[in-house]
């Protein structure tokens, strides 16, 4: 199993996920501004290898600082980086938690605690993908189950396994997953580049939908479940994930299939009440109008494009963590 991200020879290494599934490219990535802009292209994406990301981003602002940057420099990078991507909690969590080390106790121990949290990630991948198997047969009443998802959850959104296909990957290997659903996830398909490269690397069976396809499958009793990542969880359970998760929780009430959404403790959201308060990143409508530099609409068409969607706490069976199971 290979670590998506981590910190190598004093610098960032990971996959580059918008080069994915045609090849596989690591980059090395040794300064903030190089960490922002392949947090902004989706490079690196995904609410827990964000705050990994994030966290190590703060230690090369502080190295930055050592080697002769100012203070003032170093803050501005850290406001920087909380903010590339608003949506996803463990971005700006992750950043300040490593900043205010590095601010009290200096560089070095802002790495120790950038690797804590790496290392945090990690363990709860795993304690997720055990919770979110035994949750999904006690809730199913099935020893082999079809599993749908959207946009990507697996190792390349947190370090290793992930969180909501963490959770089929456990399935794959206790042989208890007879089938994994992923949905495309437009505009920029994550499900379709990114999800069914891991499900490839695991040997799992799954076949691709398209996204609008996913609550009629629903509804014809194509899958038992439904599983989710997520980016932010607010107080009262509402919870922001790739744009889609919505529809896809609809449908699932409608068909009465579970929807579980899995995602670490780092996830939530105390000092957001609820969905309405959760800021929505909206992302350029050349995403929609245009894929792989190529023109896919009129010249003349404008697309409004929301990264992410809110699906109330209602809508929810439950949310798994890597420490309880919660249903709202």
């Amino acid at each position: 199993m290979m670590r998506t991200l981590d910190w190598v020879d004093d610098a960032i290494e990971l996959v580059d996920q918008t080069r994915l599934p045609w090849e596989e490219v690591m980059l090395t990535i040794d300064n903030v501004t190089e960490l922002v802009a392949a947090i902004t292209r989706l490079s690196v994406r995904g609410a827990p290898a964000l705050g990994v990301a994030g966290a190590y981003g703060v230690v090369l602002a502080a190295r930055a600082c050592g080697s002769g940057d100012t203070v003032e420099a170093f803050e501005d990078s850290v406001a920087t980086l909380r903010a590339a991507r608003p949506t996803a909690v463990n971005l700006a969590v992750m950043v300040d938690r490593v900043a205010e080390v590095a601010r009290s106790k200096g560089q070095e121990a802002a790495l120790e605690e950038a690797h804590r949290i790496r290392d945090e990630e990690l363990a709860a991948s795993i304690a997720m993908g055990d919770v979110g198997a035994d949750l999904v047969v006690e809730l199913t009443g099935r020893t082999s189950v079809r599993a749908m998802t959207i946009c990507n959850t697996g190792g390349l959104a947190t370090v290793e396994r992930g969180t909501a296909l963490a959770v089929i990957q456990t399935l794959h290997e206790r042989g208890a997953l007879l089938e994994a659903i992923p949905v495309e996830t437009r505009p920029l398909l994550q499900g379709s580049r990114l999800t069914t490269w891991e499900l490839e690397r695991m040997g799992a069976r799954y076949r691709l939908a398209v996204d609008s396809a996913g609550p009629f499958l629903l509804s014809r009793g194509a899958a038992d479940v439904v599983l989710v990542g997520a980016d932010r969880i607010a107080r009262n359970g509402d919870t922001a994930n790739k744009i889609g998760s919505f529809s896809l929780a609809l449908g699932a009430r409608h068909a009465g299939v579970p929807f579980i959404v899995v995602a670490p403790e780092s996830t939530f959201d105390a000092s957001t009440p609820d969905g309405q308060s959760i800021e929505v990143e909206y992302r350029s409508g050349s995403e929609v109008t245009g894929f792989a530099g190529a023109r896919t609409s009129a010249d003349g068409a404008e697309a409004v494009n929301p990264a992410f969607d809110i699906t109330p706490a209602g809508l929810i069976t439950a949310i798994v963590t890597d420490t309880r199971v919660i249903r709202p």
